[in-house]
This record gives C-alpha cells, structure tokens and sequence, in this order.
C-alpha cells in the first residue's frame, strides 16, 4: 500500500471535506427544488411481486440452491428454441403515470419468434406436481410486462404470452398460453403501475424531505473530537471514489457517528441511495440507532430500519414459519404493503421495538417485516450475515442498487472468523442414524439415503480408529459425501413437498424474498424437525462443496458424543470479496484493527484501498498499563492460581471501585476464583461476580447494570477473554476503573487452528501468528478498552503473562498504552 496514498486519506481529504460540509451546512431545505417527474426506477420482477404477492409464509422447505437449479431448469427449456427465437432479452419502458415517470426494465427468458405472433417466454422451475399446478397471476404479470415493453418497441399490434413450468427433478413441461393485443397489454400495465403509486408517492414525500435535510444537516455534536474530523472525511472520499477503507479508530473516538454521518452526507450528494451499518453485538446496533437519533435531533430525516434474528424477535413460543402454527404468518402477503406503508408514514428510524409494533398491529412476521422494510429504508441495521453470508443475504439487492449502497462494517475484526463460518459446512452421523431409524418403515428415498450416509460414517469411523483415533485430514473433497448428500437432499425434497406444498409458487417467503430462508426454523424435537435440520445442513455443505478450492481443507473426526466431516475455509478473503461485489464502497473499521495487512489479507483488500490509523483522543496519563509476568501457559496454570489470586486482591484492595477480570477460558476463571476465596474469604467490602454459560440476554444486562458509579463496596466481575462482556461494552466514568487481562488470548491449540497456522505458512506469512497470535492479542486489545470511554475517563490496565515483554506481543499494544507501560519483576 502506497504510503503516500495513505496520508491522503486521512489528512488532505479532511480539509476538503470540512469545506464542504461548511458550504453544505448553510444550505436551507427551501433553497432544495426536486426534479419533476418524479422517476420511479425498478426491474419488472420487483414491480408485480410488490402488486401480485398473497398469500402465506412458508419456510419449511427453501432450497438454498434453488436460484441454480432454477437456471438449470431455464436452460433446459431454452434449448429446445428454434433459431430465430431469443433467450434472456433485456427489455426496458418508460410509463407515466400519476404523476409518476416509471423506468422498468428487466431480461425475459424467451422471445419466440417461430410462433404465430411474437411470444414472451416466461419460465418457472418448480417440484411441485404439474398436473395440479395452478398458474400465477404474479407470473402473467411478469411476462404482460415483457410482452408489452417488446410490442411498444417494435410497434407490434399484438403478442403472445406463455408461461411454461418446468419440475426441477424430471425436466417436465406444463405450459399456459394466451394472446394479448397492445391495447389489452397497456390497459394491464397501467392497472399495475397505479397500484404501485401509492408507495411511490410515499417515497417522493420522503426523499424530498430527506434530501433537503441531509442538505442543511450539519455535523450533530459542537465539536469534533481528536481524529473525528479525519476519519469522516476519509469516509466520504472513499465512498466518493467507491472503493474501500481499513481504519484503525480507538476507542473513544466517536467511531459511529464518524462513519455513519460522512455516508448520509454523500446520500445527500446522490453519491448513495442506502447504507448498510454491519455489526456481530446488539450494543453496536444501538450505537447506531442513537447515532442516527443524534442526526436526527439536528433535523435530519431518513428512515432506518433494525433487523433482529428471527428467532429473538418472533411471537410465537416456538418458531414455526407457516401459517398452521403462526397467525402472523398465515396471509403475510396479503397485509403486508398495507402495514410496511403505515409504518413508513408515520415513522423514521424503526428499532426492534417499532417493527413489533407495527408487525402486532397489522398481524404480520415482524422478522420478514423489517426485511421488506429494508428494502424501502435509507439505512440499513444488520448482522454481517445479510450481506456477506450466502445462506441469508438480500436476494432482492438488485445490481444498480448495489451500485447505490455503501457498507459500514463496525468492529470488523469479527467479521474474520465470522466468514469462515460462513463459508465452512460439516456433516454429523447423529441425523441420519436417527432418521434412518425414524423412515424404517415410512418414506422409502428418505431411509435409504439416510442409510447410506449413516454407513458412510460407519466405515469411517473404523478407519479413523485404525489411525488410532487421530482425525483424518485432506485438500480434497470428499466426492463420495458430497454425492450421497446430493441423493438425500433430492429424497427429503420430495418428502418434505408432501408435508407442505412448499415447492410452489406465490405464497411462500422463499418466491417472495429469499431472504433468512434457508436457516431452519427450529431444531426442537425430532421428526420433521429432524429431517428439515439435516435437509439444510446437507443443503449447506452441498453449497460449499461448489466453493471448495485450494483454501479449504477437509477433516474428519470422532468427537465426544458423535463424528463429524467438515469443509474447513481456512482463507474467505476470496469469497468475502465475491459477496461484497458491486456494492459502492466498503468500509471496514474497528479500535483493534491491528495489524492492518493481517485484515487486509483476511477480508479482501484490493490495491486501491486506503487504509487509515488514528492515535487515541484521550491523553495517556488517565491510563496506567503494568505488566505482570506470571507464566499463565497450559503446563504453568497450577502453579499460577495463588499469584493471581494475590494480584487481583491487591488490585481491588487499592481503590474502591469496579473491575473486570478477563480469563482465557471458564475453567481457568473458576479455578482462580477458588484460590481468591480461599485466600481473601468473604468479604462485605468486595463483591465478586462469574460470568456464567447460559446467561440470558437479561441476566447479562442485570451483570453489566450491577456496574453502577459510585457503588459503595468495590465489585469484581470475573468474565472470560472474547466473550460478551469483553466486546461492545460501554462502562464510562466510574462504572469501571480497573480491567485485569489473565493471558494473551491465544485461541485454543486444536485442529483448526494448526490447519489455519499451516495452510499461512505454506503462503509465505507467519502462520502462528496468523493462527494464534493476532487473533488472541486482539481480545486482549478489546478488553482493555472497556476502560477509558471518554476525555473523562481513567484507570488501570493489568496484563498478567510473561510473553508480554517478548517483542512479537508487545509490538501490537496500542501506542497508548505502551506510553504509560510498567513492567514488574518476578
């Protein structure tokens, strides 16, 4: 990376970038004129679906792969085509209506010439049985409008419009015909357009509004603090050239506020039509809700919109997504533009607590709620997963609004790991002996394919024990699982259809969005939920069976209650950089995004990135770091338990306040806990409390408020290294004085880990460090800064391990703390 290039970046750009968002400033929303007409730009699918869609949810059989065997299933049709007939035909119309000046376009997939009059081909691939099949009136739709866009072009009198359904499985056609004479088609375009009206002349009330406030919105605080200035305008030039950024932004440098108001910024200078504000923690989010509310108090006005897992924000008891189990579920179609308009009339940025509001009201999926209105929102709330996982992504981002969409990716140091999980699958015996077990005497395809994964693992379970017990590793797939997964997936298709009709059309999230589909419902009891938790995870070890390449590995393992095969992805900077490709610009930033070429291999950089590393706002001498070197090693521990016990007593003993101790694991936090009470006893002064396995969302918030300033009696929270109260927790002023880091934080030695550390030395890079080191050291980093949050904030920070003083660690401490480092003796 061109050193150069970097200080651009960071220096010059904030100067121009300060200029304008002076000038920017003093605009005033009356100075604004919209153009007239207002132009109305979306493909024909988008168009009829919003129109034509009724009917209920039903996830319970989404293939993940169903977008590629439908192109399969197209192709098949399409070869049969004469000469001069056509395939995939970009077509496009402009239509005025209402005001409103529609641009739609869109590829239909025939255009028959050797029919009596010209005839649009519209195709749909489906396993749902041809005899009974019904067609669709969001299906004619689609193919009207193609039908009608070709006529107008070539000023044709008439057309023919035929749907043809293909079954997935046999290449079986059915096929449903009729003509239309322009007059007809136009009638029925007209009718479609004027539907949509309504929710177009919603969002020209809105954007209008929007543009003119992000115009005159100035930035929301008085002033800038130390490198706020620096970081937003190397925000804003990056979006401006659409590439990406790597920002190195510590800790209490208003890190949100400085991403997020740079990008609203150039959605006001048309540069952006939406941004995505990614994040792994549900504290994050909430800093972006309230960064968008500080914006919103200096009279900005967009509409954001919060997406919460599916199975934290559903109604029900248990998650059941049809409309036998879930009223708000069943007839979801029908309902929702009605409650998705409402909303949007009546609010702006629409938390949790606002999409359930508005789901109980208008008796709707409050989960695919806030997915159809991310679709109509400005900005975006979301786990990494819904851009970057391909099980769960936007299926209805549409390329030219990508184009329009800019990434902020929060605390992106997770998104590494986070990736390899994305783009990892595995297979375990336990489904299939159940359900070989289950089918014995029921569907016939379900048990013997069931059977044959089961005696796959049989014999390789024999072979890992004649290799005594060590697992069994390679570069390769294994093709024997993948075909034998293949033929389950196909036999559990054909069941599952029977349980629920899922292979059809209209009515069913997977026809509809896509989107959050292919995770299973609910992997409570046995039965069909057992078949439908093996149906996907075959279905997403099939997927990454297409993926596999020479940054995969291959193993196979006996575990402690089962055995498992896994597609291991060592790399995902290759397939980070395909999931993320045609959005705008991304933005990748955290407090300990260090060191940066270890996430710029790790997450896809490019060479024309910048990268940007801020200093600390806050002056080092509110901080005191010492360093103790207590050996906390595996062999070392035993010994390590009293000294440690002794440190922390003395620590807290020092200053009444509150503290955290981090540990690199539960066990080694109890064990030490154990010594601490045997040596101190009870005390009325001091309160300890363990971070626990199975906290609840709530017992975790009534942890962290225990946390209260100006307690009278000191408390210690014992708490575990890169977990929950390690990561995107806010303890300002005296809510915590102290942290105690027990260790470096090196993952624990085991498979994967010696595969990553191999597979990055065979690269040419210091594969333990990029195993081991780095991602331990990067806990370390984020539970040291827990502490100092803001220009008022102070404390110490104690790092209890030996390797502290060796160079190689101590090069990635942050440069504030190595102003202010004591090392001990002993």
């Amino acid at each position: 990376m061109d050193e150069t290039k970097r200080r651009t970046a960071g220096q010059k750009e904030s100067a121009r970038y300060e200029a304008e968002q002076r000038e920017a400033a003093n605009q005033t929303a009356e100075q604004w004129e919209p153009e007239q007409p207002y132009t109305v730009a979306l493909p024909v699918r988008q168009l009829v679906e919003y129109v034509f869609l009724s009917g209920s949810i039903d996830t319970r059989l989404q293939s993940m792969d169903a977008l590629q065997e439908g192109t399969k299933a197209h192709q098949r049709v399409q070869e049969t085509y004469g000469e001069q007939d056509r395939k995939e035909v970009y077509l496009s119309a402009e239509i005025a209506s209402d005001g409103l000046r529609f641009v739609v376009d869109g590829r239909c997939d025939g255009l028959l010439a050797t029919e009596p009059v010209p005839t649009i081909d519209e195709i749909k691939s489906t396993r749902a049985d041809l005899g009974s099949l019904e067609d669709k009136p969001v299906h004619w739709a689609q193919a009207l409008f193609y039908a009608y866009m070709y006529a107008g072009q070539e000023g044709l009198p008439a057309m023919g419009i035929q749907l043809t359904y293909v079954h997935k499985d046999t290449g079986e056609t059915r096929r449903f015909y009729r003509e239309a004479s322009f007059a007809e088609l136009e009638e029925q375009i007209m009718h479609i357009v004027r539907q949509y009206a309504p929710y177009a002349k919603q969002r020209q009330r809105h954007e209008q509004k929007r543009d003119a406030s992000i115009a005159a919105l100035a930035f929301p605080f008085d002033n800038y603090r130390a490198g706020q200035r620096k970081l937003a305008g190397a925000v804003y030039k990056t979006i401006e050239e659409g590439v990406s950024l790597y920002a190195k932004a510590p800790t209490g440098i208003g890190k949100t506020i400085s991403t997020t108001y740079p990008a609203i910024k150039a959605m006001g200078s048309g540069l952006l039509k939406r941004l995505y504000y990614l994040t792994a923690r549900t504290t994050t989010r909430a800093a972006a809700e309230d960064a968008l509310k500080h914006m919103q108090n200096r009279g900005l006005h967009v509409h954001s919109v919060t997406i919460t897992a599916k199975e934290k924000i559903c109604f029900q008891d248990e998650v059941r997504c049809d409309k036998d189990h879930c009223p708000y579920a069943d007839g979801y179609y029908d309902r929702i533009n009605g409650a998705i308009l409402d909303m949007l009339e009546n609010e702006t940025i629409m938390s949790r607590s606002t999409i359930e509001h508005y789901a109980r009201k208008h008796t709707v999926c409050p989960f695919e709620m806030s997915l159809d209105a991310a679709y109509a929102s400005d900005a975006v709330i979301c786990d990494y997963n819904y851009v970057f996982d391909p099980r769960i992504s936007f299926k209805r981002q549409y390329a030219e609004g990508k184009k329009a969409t800019a990434l902020l990716v929060d605390e992106a140091h997770n998104l590494v790991d986070r990736a390899r999980d994305m783009f990892s699958a595995e297979l375990t015996r336990w489904p299939f002996q159940t359900l070989q077990r289950e089918q014995k005497n029921g569907n016939r395809g379900v048990y013997e394919a069931s059977k044959a994964i089961n005696d796959y693992f049989v014999a390789l379970r024999k072979t890992i024990e004649d290799n005594k017990d060590r697992p069994i590793v390679a570069d390769t797939l294994p093709d024997e699982l993948v075909k034998l997964a293949e033929r389950f997936a196909q036999a559990a298709e054909k069941l599952l259809d029977g349980y629920g009709g899922a292979g059809g059309f209209g009515g069913n999230a997977a026809s509809a969005s896509g989107d959050g589909a292919s995770v299973p419902a609910s992997s409570e009891g046995g039965g069909d939920n057992t078949l439908l938790d093996a149906y996907f995870a075959v279905q997403q070890f099939l997927r990454t069976a297409k993926l596999y390449d020479e940054r995969f590995a291959t193993f196979a393992e006996i575990t402690r209650l089962d055995m498992r095969v896994k597609l291991f992805c060592m790399d995902p900077s290759e397939l980070l950089k395909e999931s993320g490709k045609g959005y705008r610009s991304h933005v990748y930033f955290s407090a300990t995004l260090t060191p940066v070429r270890y996430y710029m291999d790790m997450l896809g950089a490019s060479d024309k990135d910048y990268t940007l590393a801020l200093p600390s706002p806050f002056a080092s001498e509110r901080l005191r770091v010492g360093i103790h070197p207590i050996s906390t090693r595996y062999q070392d521990r035993n010994a390590s338990y009293q000294p440690i016990a002794q440190l922390i007593a003395d620590t807290v003993g020092k200053r009444k306040g509150n503290y955290f101790v981090f540990f690199p694991s539960y066990a080694y936090m109890k064990d030490v806990y154990d010594a601490y009470i045997k040596q101190e006893g009870a005390s009325m002064d001091i309160e300890i409390k363990l971070q626990r396995t199975d906290m609840s969302e709530e017992e975790r918030d009534a942890f962290l408020a225990d946390f209260k300033p100006g307690n009278n009696r000191t408390l210690v929270g014992f708490a575990v290294l890169g977990g929950v109260f390690s990561e995107g927790v806010d303890l300002p002023g005296d809510r915590l004085i102290g942290v105690i880091v027990v260790g470096v934080g090196l993952p624990q030695l085991g498979l994967e880990r010696n595969l990553l550390r191999d597979f990055f030395q065979r690269e040419g890079k210091n594969g333990y460090d990029y195993a081991y080191v780095i991602p331990g050291m990067n806990k370390v980093l984020q539970a040291g800064g827990r502490l100092i949050r803001t220009e008022t904030d102070s404390g110490i920070i104690t790092l209890v391990d030996d390797r502290y003083r060796q160079p190689g660690y101590r090069r990635l401490l942050p440069e504030e703390w190595l102003a202010s480092l004591e090392v001990k003796n002993g």
